[in-house]
């Protein structure tokens, strides 16, 4: 491509040049003035001088046109898998494509957005906008023709890129739905982030049919608590209505909600929703009862007390029955025993149970032990820690107590320095799991003197002691759970001796095990969520390493294989493709990962539409068109000046900047100074001629 234009090179300063030729103009102009003979052909002589001065010459430039670029944005957000607009993309993607292709002076960059990076979805909005001018960041505005989106309209991020659309070009976006459509979607209005065990939450939920639903319409609503048996209730459609429930346990409660499909319904990933509450507990209650002063006592005492959370009531027995002096009752300083109070009336109301060293003495008839045990049996917690006594008649094992404990005793009391180690089972167990990575199970820490032998008929050993014998035995009985500490020796790690052992970190994860706390469950299927990867962990006794079948939103199943750590975890992880409720199941367990935000942008409105785009079309001149049947037939592409319409129907136009790179000049003079030179002083004679006829 050549380009010609007309340069001017003074051979003196315009400063010096522009005041002569007014000069000569200001001389020539009077002698005209006066009339004087030859003045015309004077002017004509001073004006060629003039000129000559001035070095007109001709440049001529050999250009090089440089390409405009156009960027393709396809949305691969999770909307975009709704029924056929998948295939409409690709389609139209391909004809778009091969129509820019034709166009030589054009550069076609395409990109991809809304599918998140390495697999890892965008799975709360999409920003389409962003990857749009991320795509050309290093194309001056003067190169850009504009951009064509491939979406379904659900773009979230327009009112943040708007300022930066200035001089970008046309932005036309192609929208891959159909026109009117509808759908049914459940929101979560309201939601409590925490709750406390035991008591009711209360939570806001609307069910909306789009574009606008029928007076007086009602949807079913399915409710699942935790994975339990569904709840159906009746919902009306277009109110915020609350659901009260009970939160049953600490740690994490998930409500899972579902609403029947509508009349018109575009996808079902709406349809649900979740609600995560952690529930933490107000106050635990737990009841110590010692059966004689000993060493050990005040150390359970001590370690309970020592969290902030417990309300702990210690009793110590320390006059039984049998003991009778002759001191009169009354003269005693001692509080009587509230047994009925404790063990009948209020029973229910603590959440732990510890019987430390205690024995048959007639204290607690075995009215009361049966209380105890019926306790268990519909969800409590019971922890008994043996003393000597255990070995004799006088043992608790002979009493009512005996019907849930899971070890039985030998009649032996192995009196012999031993190191508690963790078992097998134990490193598997997360009561225990990681209090020593020695292979041997046997931690760093002090030696207990005295152990109670017993026969562990039922429940787990996590730890042994002397003689490999048992030392710690946990079992579920009926709803509840009950530790067996075979010791009463639990005090010397405390006091420090040898070095001391993990005794608050054992019996704070004992004590949560007791009362459920859902991270202490050894057998267990549960997900964590970090943005869009889902880690799955499944706990077992024995290793298992089965794969688990994870169902998106969009009922699509997935296996994911899980790998076993060797600490009674097996560990798989996920990427998520979308928002929503993902469930995972092994068969036999099943636990539920709810993904991105409580009410997501990308499934609040799934209806193809331009009414988000339409501050970005209009900003930069674009337009939007609706693709028909499988998407292949895409609207005829111009190439349009700056300053000309850039959308019509039926065609849209991308800008041509006619921009270019100069490879070579050639500069002609156009006043050769011989012929001017001849010219200027030909006519300044005929000027004095004229004059010298006068």
């Amino acid at each position: 491509m050549i380009g010609q234009d007309i340069a001017f090179a003074p051979l003196i300063p315009w400063a010096a040049l522009i005041p002569l030729a007014l000069l000569a103009v200001l001389i020539a102009g009077y002698g005209l003035y006066r009339r004087a003979r030859g003045g015309w052909w004077r002017l004509g002589g001073l004006l060629v001088l003039v000129l000559a001065l001035s070095n007109p010459s001709l440049v001529t430039e050999k250009r090089e046109p440089i390409k405009d670029v156009a960027v393709v944005v396809i949305d691969q957000s999770p909307s975009q898998k709704i029924g056929d607009r998948t295939a409409r993309t690709e389609k139209a993607a391909a004809a778009i494509q091969e129509k820019l292709s034709r166009f030589p002076d054009l550069e076609v960059r395409v990109v991809r957005a809304g599918g998140g990076t390495g697999g890892e979805a965008e799975v709360e909005e999409t920003r389409l906008m962003e990857a749009m001018t991320r795509a050309v960041s290093d194309v001056p505005r003067g190169r850009l023709a504009g951009a064509i989106l491939i979406t379904d309209g659900q773009v979230h991020d327009v009112a943040s890129t708007l300022p930066s659309l200035a001089d970008f070009g046309p932005v036309h976006a192609l929208l891959t739905g159909d026109k009117d459509e509808g759908d049914r979607r459940l929101t979560i209005v309201q939601a409590p982030s925490f709750g406390i065990v035991g008591k009711d939450i209360t939570f806001t939920i609307r069910i909306d049919d789009l574009p606008a639903a029928a007076d007086g319409e009602v949807a079913s609503v399915t409710l699942r608590q935790d994975g339990q048996d569904p709840i159906g209730m009746a919902v009306p459609v277009g109110q915020e209505v609350p659901i009260t429930l009970p939160l049953n346990h600490g740690g994490l409660n998930i409500v899972e909600l579902t609403a029947e499909a509508g009349r018109r319904e575009l996808t079902l990933a709406n349809n649900r929703a979740a609600v995560v509450v952690n529930g933490v507990r107000d106050r635990l209650r737990v009841l110590l009862v010692s059966g004689e002063p000993h060493a050990g006592e005040r150390t359970w005492r001590n370690l309970l007390k020592a969290d902030p959370a417990v309300d702990l009531v210690h009793f110590t027995i320390l006059r039984p029955p049998e003991k009778n002096d002759g001191t009169p009752i009354r003269e005693l300083s001692l509080i009587a025993f509230p047994i009925r109070e404790l063990f009948e009336m209020k029973l229910s109301e603590f959440d732990l149970i510890i019987f430390d060293r205690y024995k048959k003495r007639g204290v607690i008839n075995n009215m009361y032990l049966a209380n105890i045990a019926e306790y268990v049996e519909r969800g409590g917690a019971f922890l008994e820690a043996s003393g000597p006594t255990f070995a004799t008649p006088m043992s608790l094992y002979r009493s009512p107590i005996g019907t849930i404990l899971p070890a039985e005793p030998t009649g032996r009391v192995l009196e012999e320095p031993f190191k508690p180690t963790v078992t097998e089972v134990g490193k598997r167990h997360p009561v225990t799991a990681g209090l020593t990575d020695a292979a041997d199970g046997v931690g760093p820490w002090g030696r207990w003197m005295r152990q109670i032998d017993v026969t562990a008929d039922k429940g787990a050993t996590v730890m042994s002691g002397a003689e490999g014998r048992p030392l710690l035995i946990l079992d579920r009985v009926g709803q509840g759970r009950v530790a067996q500490l075979s010791s009463d020796h639990f005090w010397l790690w405390s006091r420090g001796y040898e070095g001391g052992g993990p005794q608050a970190e054992l019996l704070r994860r004992l004590a949560h095990w007791l009362m459920k706390e859902p991270e202490l469950e050894e057998n267990d299927l549960r997900t964590a969520v970090d943005g869009s990867r889902i880690t799955i962990t499944r706990r077992s006794l024995e290793p298992d390493t089965r794969p688990v079948t994870v169902t998106s939103p969009a009922d699509q199943a997935t296996q994911v294989e899980m790998r076993d750590s060797g600490t009674g975890q097996a560990v798989g992880t996920l990427i998520a493709s979308e928002p929503g409720i993902w469930r995972v199941s092994d068969g036999e367990k099943s636990a539920v990962a709810v993904v991105g935000a409580v009410n997501p942008p990308e499934l609040a409105d799934v209806r193809s539409t331009p009414d988000p785009l339409q501050p970005a079309l209009k900003a930069t001149g674009g337009g939007y068109y609706w693709l028909e049947g499988d998407g292949s037939s895409v609207p005829i592409i111009r190439r349009v000046r700056p300053d000309r319409d850039a959308a019509g129907s039926g065609w849209l136009g991308l800008r041509g900047n006619g921009d270019h790179v100069v490879t070579g000049v050639t500069q002609t003079p156009l006043l050769p100074a011989l012929p001017v030179l001849l010219l200027a002083m030909g006519m300044l004679v005929l000027a004095w001629r004229r004059e010298g006829r006068g």
